[in-house]
């Protein structure tokens, strides 16, 4: 086997690792979940919100707004037939695209971020940042940069069929 070759199957430490991962983001999600849950926001509102904050004029097209928390187009529509009946966004029509539609973040939608960002951030550095040393927390940055860039390659030659060793 050459040096940038990997056997098909995973080894019992490479599965064990895995699987911490799952079960650790997992539980990370839910623990966020429910301090989000505490100021009346889901995760996905939280996420809506969040890329709305940072667009330019607040506004997105539900398009962008989909790639930009990586959802199905669908999903968002239906996510922000809810959000706009509490008032979060506002959905208008996009000029010069009768099919598409601009996503606007509202005054109440901007105060619910602003009133989540908080609790939620501390939430982070209480639940994720705290838990590591710094060696640690940069260790967990290279790792996570190396398996971005590994999924960029993969992306790019999707019929590779070689592993990719850093």
């Amino acid at each position: 086997m050459s040096p940038t070759q990997t056997p098909e199957r995973l080894t019992d430490r490479e599965l064990a690792v895995w699987r911490s991962l799952l079960d650790t983001t997992g539980e990370l999600r839910r623990l966020l979940s429910s301090e989000l849950n505490r100021v009346e926001l889901s995760t996905g509102d939280y996420a809506v919100l969040l890329a709305l904050t940072e667009a330019p004029d607040r506004t997105l097209r539900s398009s962008e707004l989909a790639d930009a928390i990586d959802w199905e187009r669908s999903r968002v529509s239906h996510h922000l037939g809810r959000m706009e009946k509490r008032g979060l966004i506002r959905r208008t029509e996009c000029p010069g695209d009768n099919r598409g539609a601009l996503v606007v973040l509202t005054e109440d939608g901007y105060e619910a971020i602003r009133r989540a960002s908080g609790p939620h951030l501390r939430a982070v550095k209480r639940l994720f940042a705290d838990a590591l040393r710094p060696d640690q927390l940069d260790a967990l940055a290279g790792a996570l940069e190396s398996i971005q860039n590994h999924l960029d390659r993969t992306a790019a030659d999707p019929d590779s069929t070689e592993g990719h060793r850093p």
